[in-house]
């Protein structure tokens, strides 16, 4: 390498690998977003889900998840399963000992790539808040971020039959978003809904999370790791023209969330005749959702636009699946399903590249993948050891039955 080669490679790994640490910190977000938006009384038990399920990630994806999605062959459906035969099934299988890529160490690559299939099992949690046994969510975790993500990710990212189609997700919009949402609908159906959230009558009660101001925090930590979301998948910086794309993508992710904020809180005024919190900063990250699967073809105020039609959306959703009795305490399914839907399909309108068919195509086939496979694995759980917490349990909270102990002690009242 000449001088200014092995400082370009410098360079891209390093701006990589701290796009990784913002994506990282994303679990933060999650964590403090999902702990405000469920009650006191399920808070430490939804914050031992949070940081398990990144450690569950980030060891499934070394073992075989990495393999699956990039040791297989381009344009192909059916993954390399080559370690079920006595194989490599690590990530040096695929890396092979070579920090050899044209412009960043492979290694970085991987680094990256482990904090994004965190951020898929991330979505599940929130969804199946309150009411899951711990261990059975676990278990679903080492299956969903060991194999299932991995499949349609190889389909994708991995150069696999979906990609070779067309289809175009620069950041992930439908392969982590939508594909995290899958796998959470699938839960959520098996599950079923919250003690006292729906009436016989048809009527909806409101469950408020217990802490705003934490899921606030979340929201704003969210929206910042996103900038290492999709500007790290331009993948380089050491270029002028990748570093004006950086810029762009930067710019237009923040727009998109800006927008997102606004249709929410106006759309909330106008329907529900109150500025709604929870509709508003779910309005942001639905805006965060819309761009992913294109933040660099567009206009900053197109960006904005987009941003603003997932916040839209994005209400419009949480209500419909309430009134279909499909209880998602923190808005997951609407966040990252619905939205990445209408991420998706709004690249065309700004990328020439892109066609509305390979698009559908797409849509199609990773949400059919994640949520069959995700039925199949919850409907195993639950005949193998169950996935739902006792009624009793589920009264005096998750905390005490599966952590023993409680986030808020000073609340409960003492048992004698």
């Amino acid at each position: 390498m000449s001088e200014l080669t092995e400082l370009s490679y410098a360079l891209d790994t390093f701006y990589f690998l701290i796009c990784g640490v913002l994506v990282m910190w994303m679990a933060a977000g999650f964590s403090m977003l999902e702990a405000g938006l469920v009650r006191s009384k399920n808070t430490a038990e939804i914050l031992t889900k949070n940081i398990a399920l990144f450690a569950i990630a980030c060891t499934m994806y070394l073992l075989v998840g990495y393999y699956i999605m990039y040791s297989s062959a381009e344009g192909g459906f059916l993954p390399n399963l080559g370690f079920l035969l006595g194989g490599e099934n690590s990530v040096d299988a695929v890396l092979a000992g070579g920090d050899d890529a044209p412009y960043y160490s492979m290694r970085a690559d991987y680094f990256f790539q482990v904090v994004f299939v965190a951020t898929a099992m991330s979505i599940v949690s929130g969804a199946v808040a309150e009411r899951m046994k711990l261990w059975a969510f676990l278990a679903f975790a080492v299956v969903m971020t060991g194999f299932i993500y991995p499949v349609s990710g190889y389909w994708t990212w991995g150069e696999g039959w979906l990609d070779a189609a067309g289809f175009s997700d620069f950041a992930g919009s439908g392969i982590v978003h939508m594909a995290g949402a899958a796998a959470a609908l699938a839960g959520v159906l098996i599950l079923g809904p919250r003690k006292g959230k729906y009436g016989k009558d048809g009527s909806i009660y409101a469950i408020p999370g217990a802490n705003l101001p934490l899921a606030t925090l979340g929201t704003f930590i969210l929206w910042m790791g996103w900038f290492g979301f999709n500007g790290g998948s331009e993948l380089k910086v050491s270029d002028v023209d990748s570093a004006n794309n950086v810029a762009q993508v930067l710019v237009n992710t923040n727009a998109a969330a800006a927008g997102g904020v606004i249709a929410a809180l106006i759309l909330a005024k106008i329907w529900f005749r109150k500025a709604d919190l929870t509709m508003t900063l779910n309005g942001a990250l639905a805006g965060l959702v819309a761009i992913t699967a294109e933040p660099l073809a567009p206009s900053a105020l197109s960006a904005a636009l987009i941003g603003a039609v997932g916040g839209a959306i994005v209400v419009a959703s949480i209500v419909g699946l309430d009134k279909l009795k499909i209880d998602d305490p923190v808005g997951a399914i609407s966040v990252h399903g619905v939205v990445g839907i209408w991420g998706l399909l709004a690249v065309p309108l700004t990328n020439g590249d892109a066609t509305f068919g390979a698009q559908l195509l797409g849509i199609i086939a990773i949400f059919a993948w994640v949520f069959a496979a995700s039925l199949i694995v919850w409907l195993i759980l639950k005949a193998v050891m169950g996935i739902r917490v006792s009624e009793e349990e589920e009264y005096e909270g998750v905390d005490l039955a599966e952590c023993g102990l409680e986030a808020y002690p000073e609340f409960s009242v003492a048992k004698k």
